[in-house]
């Protein structure tokens, strides 16, 4: 299959590898400059009209991987839903199978209890409202679209909360009862490979085992032989805060595998190589 993968970034850039690795014809885009084995690469900016235009449209896939690089919330509207208007448009009517990576962040819900694909997903505030906003506009599109809503990406120098511990910056908020889904970067882009072979649909894409805070900096102090992060008030994010623990079972039950079921797998690989 010849695919097209929007934002060879940290979840991209490995799909890229493992579908041109199965025999794919794998183009991808970015921002700026890059190179990657077995990848066609093109410097194009998604936010800009008209910047796909000098693209075949003659994908199989469209695979949108696009992340807003932590910019303010201007530039993240710009990538998901101005990014997303653009690449509709070039693509038209074309028959290319369509897949958004989109967030768990999109479920507003605060009562901790669990959600899945049927819960409300419509957000009032903070950057979940773009998310919501994309996701609407590749479900109603001509072409079969995909949706998958990931939970809080970790791996190899990624891993907010984790990078915090490590810095001494992490703070227990509320006395840390605050529910916690996660999924490891490598299993995110085993989702995206197993859904490509599904019915197109809404998945949730997180680990078998959502976690309180307080559990989390738990198993990190007594891992890492360090002291519990004090109680307080976190540094205001770009995300309004949730607190759901996010069911994974659709997709398990469609036939993907994690490779690492919960944080505990996947932290102690980063801890032993890092």
């Amino acid at each position: 299959m010849k695919i097209l993968i929007i934002g060879c970034g940290y979840v991209g850039l490995p799909l890229g590898q493992a579908l041109a690795n199965a025999g794919h014809e794998v183009h991808g885009i970015r921002r700026t400059d890059f190179t990657a084995e077995n990848i066609t690469p093109h410097r194009i900016d998604i936010t800009a009209p008209n910047a796909l235009d000098a693209l075949p449209r003659d994908f199989d896939w469209v695979l949108n991987t696009a992340s807003s690089a932590r910019g303010d919330a201007e530039v993240h509207r710009a990538v998901f839903v101005d990014g997303a208007k653009n690449l509709l448009d070039w693509l038209g009517d074309s028959s290319a199978r369509v897949l958004f990576t989109s967030s768990t962040s999109v479920y507003p819900q605060t009562d901790g209890d669990w959600v899945d694909e049927t819960s409300p997903a419509n957000p009032k505030g903070g950057t979940a409202q773009n998310l919501a906003e994309a996701e609407e506009l590749f479900l109603n599109a001509p072409q079969a679209a995909t949706v998958l809503r990931v939970a809080g990406i970790y791996g190899p120098q990624r891993g907010y909360l984790f990078r915090q511990f490590l810095k001494g910056e992490a703070v227990l908020t509320k006395g840390g009862t605050r529910w916690i889904n996660m999924i490891h970067r490598d299993d995110v882009v085993g989702a995206i490979l197993a859904a490509m072979d599904l019915t197109p649909s809404i998945y949730n894409v997180a680990d078998d085992e959502p976690v309180t805070q307080r559990v989390f900096f738990e198993w990190l102090a007594k891992r890492l032989d360090k002291p519990m992060p004090p109680e307080g008030e976190s540094v205001s994010r770009k995300r309004v805060a949730t607190n759901k623990r996010v069911r994974n079972a659709k997709l398990k039950a469609a036939g993907w595998q994690l490779r690492f079921p919960t944080f505990r797998e996947g932290y102690e690989k980063l801890i032993r190589e890092e």
